[in-house]
């Protein structure tokens, strides 16, 4: 392979998602796509674990224990991220190119040591700017990284998002591709509504927003990286060249961008017969600050006895349920799924025609809302119970043109 260097060369982090890379055949088109990139760029690879590959192994783990070590998890999960990263490189050197498979802390990923959703504190470049001069393709197994004490950890389920705008932050990349089986992110999910329509760009906030909501478009973290670097992150389709969504700079309008529906809401109810204080801060302390569940909507109505309400989301209730029963067994617990929509746009509180559509849509529904949070860039309605997608399309019918 021919190591000249084009002159004036960009350096870019392209990332691919599990539905990318899922068999070999994907990993042939991934393998394409790198190439169009290499020809006039410095390129770094980060890949999630082949399709369902993580699932699989949770599933595994919990056959063993209902709650398993969470650092064994670590251990575990980080393995599907690693058997990516060299499959890959056997293809891509297969093809006549240099490329090397790096693992998290390989890469120099440097983590607190809050297993299963650790946060990156520092990324050590020199191993990857060492192969970059070499003008070799770095692959980095996405997800993953390594504490002080040497512990693998990983990031949270679509960590390698993170993974992903973390280095391009590190290495002042020129851009951060996101590459995935959808070619941007939409006004709502083109699932559930068919006139959904691609955006061209949206601002950070919009899309964090977005993903704190539930869109499975981008993990939340890598868009606050983003947003503090100043890193243009672009969502395209692994699976053909029509152009993608530019994540960058505020854009300055009061126009609904996207409509996200998450019905993965549960709706917690905790009463007791008698209350104190102390109760409330000794709950709260063990669920969030121990447990780090992410407690929503939470309302206090205790005063005699406790009657506290919040939701969370589908995917923490496992843990939620194992710890109010192991440590507070004596409260009544009742739980219920609930539906979420969040209208998102920066700018929309300006502009009260929105509101006022979307309230007279839910009230010719006859659809009780529970909760009503308005602030400048998002409506967040929560329901009393699941609701339709249509709608979702009602919403976004009258509401994006």
């Amino acid at each position: 392979m021919n190591k000249e260097v084009p002159i004036n060369m960009d350096t870019v982090v392209l990332k691919f998602g599990g539905s990318s890379v899922a068999d070999n055949i994907k990993l042939n088109i991934v393998a394409d796509k790198i190439l169009e990139y290499y020809q006039n760029n410095n390129v770094i690879v980060v890949v999630s674990a082949q399709g369902k590959t993580t699932d699989g192994l949770i599933k595994q783990a919990k056959e063993l224990s209902a709650i398993p070590d969470c650092r064994e998890m670590d251990v575990l999960l980080s393995t599907g991220e690693q058997i990516t990263t060299s499959k890959l490189c056997i293809l891509l050197k297969r093809m006549g190119y240099e490329a090397v498979s790096l693992t998290g802390w390989q890469a120099g990923i440097l983590t607190d040591s809050n297993s299963q959703e650790a946060k990156i504190e520092a990324i050590c470049t020199d191993r990857i700017q060492e192969e970059l001069a070499e003008r070799r393709i770095v692959v980095i197994a996405g997800f993953q990284g390594i504490d002080e004490k040497g512990n693998i950890t990983t990031l949270g389920r679509g960590g390698s998002d993170t993974t992903a705008v973390a280095i391009a932050a590190a290495i002042q990349a020129a851009h951060c591709y996101i590459f995935s089986d959808v070619d941007g992110v939409y006004t709502t999910d083109p699932n559930k509504v068919t006139v959904a329509k691609k955006l061209e760009s949206l601002s950070y906030e919009e899309m964090l927003d977005i993903s704190n909501e539930g869109a499975k478009v981008l993990h939340n973290r890598c868009v606050e990286i983003g947003e503090r670097f100043h890193i243009p992150i672009v969502t395209k389709s692994t699976f053909n060249n029509q152009p993608g969504s530019t994540i960058c700079d505020k854009v300055e309008d009061t126009e609904v961008k996207s409509i996200v529906k998450n019905d993965n809401i549960i709706l917690v109810k905790i009463t007791a017969n008698s209350y104190r204080t102390k109760d409330f801060y000794d709950l709260y302390a063990k669920l969030v600050s121990e447990k780090n569940i992410a407690i929503m909507d939470l309302s206090n109505k205790s005063n005699q006895t406790m009657n506290l309400s919040f939701t969370i989301k589908l995917d923490q209730l496992t843990l939620l349920q194992s710890t109010l029963e192991t440590d507070f067994p004596m409260y009544q617990v009742a739980y219920k799924n609930i539906t979420r929509i969040s209208i998102i746009g920066y700018g929309i509180l300006k502009n009260n025609d929105i509101l006022n559509k979307t309230i007279s849509i839910l009230q010719a529904n006859n659809l009780e809302v529970t909760s009503f949070d308005v602030t400048g860039s998002k409506i967040a309605i929560n329901f009393a119970d699941a609701v339709e997608n249509n709608i979702l399309e009602q919403l976004h019918n009258s509401l994006i043109s």
